[in-house]
């Protein structure tokens, strides 16, 4: 369950003026009423995420975290954009959104609040805690909620200028080389340096139609009914933007091809003792779910997708040197970059293989 189990007292540099909070949320939120307290959860690596209780109801607060920060990241106005957007325009599964606030005097720098889901996340792909018989249905659910994603119109809902409607790997490529190059403190990585040359030269000959791509889509970022297959939310939007679908399936995907490193990881799993579709069982899922006959060009969107997981992870390790991570995990994720991006460079060689044929 997503409640007060999930959440730790604030942890020290994260901390705000509380009143000062609720004065502002009474303005500015309909129906706010304190008194007001606050924890924050365990999760929320790249922007800090706080529950608000009142005795009334509760609110999710995500923030950009304090400190020298990247320019392009945590970019808290954008999660508030899509999240207003679809709830209004489409039946992807998101939590309402009450106000954003872009005055650093409130909090120390910009939050946006929305409602508080009362669900399940799953924290281990093998999904442990159900059934065997059960686990299929959620996986279903989960891509079922990704694929309504990738159908929604941009521009029926307003956004068909939250991103560039094409060359989205290029920019995707040429953006995670930026921060990787500017993240010196974070050290550099000779699979790393391989990737951001060999992706540029071996991009899909066919670019798919834009669609939202929520850009960091994995189980452990949705929130299913506490006691069914159902998602009531997809969380943590700030990679989100105009792109290429299949990549952001593919990120989803990765999983799969992943051991557990510091991820839900499923490589070398019993998928048919453990009641977990296949790769290939959900490929063809997705495809029948969007209408596409099939995935050219799977092990380079896979390869792209887990050097973009490694340019993260590189960045959370220059957070960490810094002392502006915010996660628990910083640590572990941050001393996996090397293993995150020599999976990728070995999707990139089995792209390769494949283009010549083998």
């Amino acid at each position: 369950m997503q409640t007060d189990d999930t959440t730790t007292e604030v942890r020290a540099g994260m901390a705000f003026d509380v009143p000062r909070l609720e004065a502002w949320l009474a303005l500015h939120v309909e129906g706010f009423s304190g008194p007001l307290t606050v924890r924050q959860f365990r999760g929320g690596q790249s922007n800090p995420t706080y529950l608000l209780a009142t005795p009334a109801r509760r609110y999710v607060l995500r923030r950009k975290p304090p400190g020298q920060l990247l320019a392009s990241a945590h970019a808290v106005d954008r999660e508030y954009r899509v999240l207003t957007a679809l709830r209004a325009h489409s039946t992807v599964p998101v939590a309402r959104t009450w106000a954003l606030c872009t005055d650093d005097a409130v909090i120390g720098s910009w939050f946006y609040v929305m409602d508080h889901v009362d669900g399940r996340v799953f924290w281990d792909g093998t999904l442990p805690e159900l059934p065997r018989e059960a686990r299929r249905d959620y996986y279903d659910a989960a891509l079922a909620a990704l694929a309504s994603l990738h159908r929604v119109d941009p521009a029926a809902a307003g956004l068909e200028d939250y991103g560039r409607a094409s060359g989205y790997l290029p920019r995707q490529i040429e953006r995670w080389a930026k921060q990787y190059h500017a993240d010196e403190a974070a050290g550099r990585v000779e699979s790393m340096e391989r990737l951001i040359e060999w992706l540029p030269r071996h991009l899909p000959a066919v670019e798919p139609p834009p669609a939202i791509v929520h850009g960091d889509y994995r189980l452990d970022n949705v929130m299913f009914d506490p006691a069914a297959p159902r998602v009531l939310a997809i969380l943590d939007w700030e990679l989100s933007t105009l792109g290429d679908p299949v990549a952001d399936f593919a990120y989803y995907l990765m999983s799969w091809r992943m051991p557990a490193l510091s991820k839900t990881g499923l490589a070398g799993c019993d998928f048919a003792a453990l009641g977990i579709p296949t790769e290939a069982e959900h490929v063809a899922t997705y495809c029948r779910l969007t209408g596409r006959e099939s995935l050219p060009d799977l092990d380079f969107y896979v390869a792209f997708c887990m050097y973009r997981l490694a340019g993260i992870f590189h960045g959370i390790r220059g957070r960490v040197l810094r002392g502006t991570a915010v996660s628990a995990r910083a640590r572990e994720y941050a001393a996996n970059v090397e293993a995150i991006a020599d999976l990728a460079w070995e999707q990139a060689r089995k792209a390769s293989a494949g283009d010549r044929g083998g």
